[in-house]
């Protein structure tokens, strides 16, 4: 496959994806979650390119933990990324350590829930309707073996759903039909810029374990395990149909 064509399939990939589950809407509002990395960076490229066709307002979030050494340098390539792409931006800070010692959580579980509430704040101040996030198939395929590592009943192999409700607003994950090096393909096609979580290659973390060693090495045995993995979860999600993840 040359050049050309490896973009037009991703590309399209995206789109039809978009079609089969109506993502994106005229007028609708789109709340970006914008980390910075790979991934965001591609979500965010992609939705602003189709915003100027189906004519929907798109926005950014960043959050900002303050747990890492490099966050501040985070925050700011986020802002000059959105400006740009001509995007509104908002920065969002959250007391992570603060809130883990109050309700006694762990900093990751307070980390995903102070995140969380951040977007939700930021989606109110846009008036946006959706929230977008730039899990894909890699990282469903990641949660679905960390839930098994760690032991769990049915639900817990539903992995990471396209789309779910959130309070009046809806999450959408517009990237899970396509893998990280479809992402990372997409980055050098376009010639985007991001940054990198430098903590995602530590693998004293079990998700990062399955990342860099569980995956590849299952991937040697069966090329399309990410795609099975995922096949798997949304048969489970549809036969057990939840009513929230």
């Amino acid at each position: 496959m040359n050049k050309s064509n490896f973009q037009a399939d991703i590309w399209q990939k995206l789109i039809n994806f978009d079609k089969e589950l109506s993502f994106f809407k005229p007028k609708t509002g789109i709340l970006v979650g914008f980390s910075g990395g790979a991934d965001s960076v591609v979500l965010l490229h992609f939705i602003k390119q189709l915003s100027i066709k189906k004519q929907f307002p798109v926005y950014a979030c960043h959050i900002h933990h303050g747990l890492r050494e490099n966050a501040d340098r985070d925050a700011a390539f986020t802002k000059q990324t959105a400006k740009e792409l001509d995007i509104p931006f908002i920065l969002k800070k959250v007391k992570v350590k603060t809130l883990a010692a109050k309700e006694n959580l762990s900093i990751e579980h307070a980390a995903r829930k102070a995140r969380y509430q951040a977007l939700k704040e930021a989606a109110e101040k846009f008036n946006c309707k959706k929230i977008a996030l730039a899990h894909h198939l890699d990282d469903n395929a990641e949660t679905f073996l960390l839930n098994i590592l760690r032991g769990t009943k049915a639900k817990g192999l539903l992995g990471i759903p396209l789309q779910r409700s959130f309070g009046k607003l809806q999450i959408i994950r517009p990237l899970m039909c396509i893998t990280r090096a479809e992402v990372e393909r997409y980055i050098k096609e376009h010639n985007l810029s991001f940054i990198t979580d430098e903590t995602n290659f530590e693998q004293v973390f079990t998700r990062n374990w399955i990342r860099g060693t569980l995956l590849p090495m299952l991937e040697q045995k069966q090329p399309q395990i990410r795609k099975h993995i995922n096949d798997i979860t949304q048969d489970l999600y549809n036969y057990i149909k939840p009513d929230k993840k």
